[in-house]
């Protein structure tokens, strides 16, 4: 699809800007949300590692906190990378829009402002969907995939509703 042309007295964006823009957007989000999975895994920048992760999980009612543990940080730390680097886009920004969704779920009900609330990790979730959507743009691993070169809406959309219902299968499983 051809972008529009630019109205009279007005220069359209050139396409470097639109993949500049992508680049700093999945860098942000993309080693945010890997330094979370480090919190989680290994203890890192403060956090609590496997244990105290999963003391976090347990409170917060999910059965197998450790497991679910490993899982958030494998997701978040991978996951982050992925979108960091261009590499997986869809998937990668699925897998911390599911996880974010979860975020979202157990700090519900905290309003929406920090830091009981939900605005820190709904920004971070539609950011995510955002780059899963919109691809990762030229300055990306994928452009070396021959299946992923040519991002489709059509794959951020399977992938976002994926990590959609994967989310909601997870929360499912909570006391």
């Amino acid at each position: 699809m051809s972008r529009p042309a630019a109205t009279p007295g007005t220069q359209a964006a050139s396409p470097r800007a639109h993949d500049a823009g992508l680049l700093v957007l999945r860098l942000a989000l993309g080693l945010t949300m890997a330094a979370h999975g480090a919190q989680k895994l290994f203890g890192w920048f403060g956090g609590g590692g496997i244990d105290g992760t999963g003391q976090f999980f347990a409170a917060s009612g999910y059965p197998s906190p450790h497991a679910f543990a490993v899982v958030a940080g494998l997701t978040e730390t991978l996951g982050g990378l992925g979108l960091a680097l261009g590499l997986l886009t869809p998937l990668a920004g699925a897998g911390l829009l599911g996880t974010l969704v979860n975020a979202i779920a157990v700090k519900w009900g905290g309003g929406f402002f920090a830091p009981a609330g939900i605005e820190y990790e709904l920004f971070l979730a539609l950011a995510a969907l955002a780059v899963t959507l919109t691809g990762p743009g030229a300055f990306a691993a994928d452009r070396l995939l021959p299946g992923l070169r040519a991002h489709r809406f059509s794959y951020g959309v399977a992938a976002a509703a994926l990590g959609v219902v994967v989310a909601g299968a997870t929360l499912s499983l909570r006391n």
